[in-house]
């Protein structure tokens, strides 16, 4: 087979395919290949849709190559399919991010992470394939320890897990998503930027098991009220 022809299949693989299509595979279909062949050809094919002003490439996620549309035309996408969003809920998408920053890491030890139980928040990930078992830890009761799967680089569009945001603009606690230390973020109107204020729980707010932050009204101390008595009737007694 000639060059040309060795492209024509590259693509029509790539575009048949509902998920990223590995180097390894291509070659095993094209055989005699050799892979860095693979993909400096896919390079010339993500040249010439860009130079012909094509509405898609082929982009690298997951451990594969995948045909995706211009991110620019997905409301007319959307509109066709008309679609809810495909979106996480709060709750999950922090489960979700512990674990793809600390995998593998056991059920328990997200729990006291968050505070809260997320066994509901485990069952709905590993049902959407974003989640797996690594294995167990060796320790009583052999806890399973969870990691992301290549679903999850798909879903996020990552190459790999190296691809995942840096945190190094965060202070070590932070890292750690320590409810105890959580911050309230605020957006300075005048600048437009982000500014971290002091904690909520030192502040007078205390979570729900909703996960929603609501005021609590201090009660008074008994040792204080006290105190302001007695100083009260010291004030008496020398007004007398």
């Amino acid at each position: 087979m000639d060059r040309d022809e060795v492209k024509k299949i590259i693509e029509v693989l790539v575009f048949v395919s509902d998920k990223p299509v590995s180097i390894d595979t291509m070659r095993e279909v094209l055989q005699e290949v050799d892979p860095t062949e693979i993909r400096a050809m896919i390079e010339e094919l993500n040249g010439e849709y860009a130079s012909s002003g094509r509405t898609f490439s082929m982009k690298e996620i997951a451990g594969g190559f995948q045909m995706l549309t211009d991110p620019v035309y997905s409301k007319w996408i959307s509109e066709l399919y008309k679609r809810p969003a495909d979106k996480l809920r709060g709750p999950a998408l922090e489960t979700l991010a512990i674990i793809a920053y600390k995998q593998p890491i056991t059920r328990s030890e997200i729990e006291a992470i968050r505070g809260v139980n997320v066994d509901g928040v485990l069952h709905t990930l590993e049902e959407r394939e974003l989640i797996r078992s690594k294995g167990r830890l060796d320790a009583p009761g052999r806890p399973i320890l969870y990691g992301t799967t290549n679903e999850f680089l798909q879903h996020f569009g990552l190459k790999s897990l190296e691809e995942l945001p840096k945190l190094k603009e965060f202070q070590e606690s932070d890292l750690d998503f320590i409810r105890e230390k959580a911050r309230a973020d605020i957006i300075n109107k005048e600048t437009g930027k982000l500014e971290v204020k002091g904690s909520l729980l030192q502040e007078g707010y205390k979570e729900t098991p909703q996960d929603t932050v609501v005021p609590v009204t201090p009660e008074p101390q008994p040792e204080a009220a006290k105190e302001e008595k007695v100083n009260e009737s010291e004030t008496l007694t020398q007004k007398d």
